[in-house]
């Protein structure tokens, strides 16, 4: 896979989250597809941070959409090469301060099979 092809799955990604619109984001994963995310190891101890497969990741971003109905991610960079892309943005929600967020899309047969969030 190009490193072309990546980015513009990464772009997909950040259109379907910022829209809210979970299929079209779950259609850009693998159906085993792995996630990462210091958020989730906070509200889902449970899961030590890790979520395997797609029905987990929809359960994920639904209450995340639910909960925080302002979410919004702004992109600051991206860098992708064969395999991956790693992905700068700045993670908005009314109310809250902003944060600062890098994560990494590793990707393979034009699907996600793997994703980490990283928090500042």
């Amino acid at each position: 896979m190009t490193s072309q092809k990546n980015l513009s799955i990464a772009h997909a990604w950040f259109e379907a989250f910022n829209a809210h619109n979970l299929e079209k984001l779950l259609s850009l994963y693998d159906d085993e597809a792995q996630h990462f995310s210091p958020k989730l190891k906070v509200r889902h101890p449970e899961t030590n941070g890790l979520v395997v497969g797609k029905e987990a990741l929809r359960s994920w971003w639904q209450d995340a959409f639910n909960r925080l109905p302002t979410l919004h991610y702004k992109v600051t960079s991206l860098t992708s090469n064969s395999d991956r892309v790693f992905m700068e943005y700045i993670r908005t929600v009314e109310g809250e301060p902003e944060m600062m967020v890098a994560e990494v899309l590793e990707i393979k047969e034009e699907k996600i099979i793997a994703s980490r969030v990283y928090h500042s």
